[in-house]
């Protein structure tokens, strides 16, 4: 890979994402966990280590734009790909251009990642538009045509809640998240991922309609992402796209307008 490229960094509670554009294109992506302490030596050494084994130089990044909602590792982050890329990152956050008017008490409240997914469901699917992200939290947020966030609503993720009941519930086990054949359980951890899954589903389609409804938008698109994205969005037709990179290609959507 001889051309430049830009690395896009989604920093979530759980994971941080790296993306590898050239051009329009992703060219490759990795992760690192969140919740592990680094320093920004390890950052940097490990993020040019995770490039080379993907062909990528660190003099073929033309920059690094980031979009976090944890604020304890920045200071290591970016210092870390100062030091080892040369790129001082791009921080979505105030006075960066994403062409959304923010309709909203406090706009400010609003996540970096929230913000990205919306120029990144708007720019490539249109509106009136609602992004779903099935991560830490499930969050739904409604975009207009005109670039006007109307809405964001928030509730526990799939993994919180799955978390929550192992742990306070002494007799139930940790499971995988994945959706049972039936949800007619006929033992725990069926009966858990029935709840879970179905629950989600449920939960999912109910808010949709409620948004459609108090909108007045019948021809609304329903775009979702996040990783557990995957199963929710195959067990209903409510759901019209998914798009595993979205928040990516939204920070590059943002990149991009960055430079006119």
């Amino acid at each position: 890979m001889k051309d430049k490229v830009l690395l896009a960094i989604d920093v979530g509670n759980t994971n941080l994402t790296f993306g590898i554009f050239k051009g329009e294109a992703i060219v490759g992506t990795f992760r690192m966990t969140t919740k592990m302490p680094r320093t920004s030596d390890e950052f940097g050494i490990w993020i040019l280590d995770l490039l080379e084994a993907r062909g990528v130089r660190k003099e073929q990044v033309e920059d690094v734009i980031i979009a976090s909602v944890v604020p304890g590792i920045m200071h290591s982050l970016n210092s870390g790909i100062i030091k080892y890329l040369d790129k001082t990152p791009i921080i979505v956050g105030a006075g960066i251009k994403t062409g959304l008017k923010i309709n909203m008490a406090n706009p400010k409240e609003l996540g970096a990642d929230r913000v990205v997914d919306a120029v990144g469901g708007l720019e490539l699917y249109g509106g009136p538009v609602m992004v779903i992200d099935f991560g830490t939290a499930t969050t739904y947020d409604l975009v207009l045509e005109d670039g006007t966030f109307v809405c964001g609503i928030t509730s526990p993720g799939i993994r919180i809640s799955a978390n929550a009941l192992w742990n306070e519930a002494a007799k139930l086990p940790e499971i995988g998240i994945e959706k049972p054949s039936s949800i007619l359980a006929k033992d725990t951890v069926t009966s858990m991922q029935a709840g879970l899954v179905y629950g989600c589903i449920g939960q999912t389609e109910y808010i949709i309609k409620k948004v459609r409804e108090e909108a007045g938008l019948s021809e609304m698109k329903v775009v979702a992402t996040g990783g557990l994205g995957r199963i929710i969005a195959g067990e209903t037709d409510m759901i019209d796209v998914y798009d595993p990179d979205l928040t990516l290609r939204g920070l590059q959507i943002i990149y991009r307008k960055q430079k006119g």
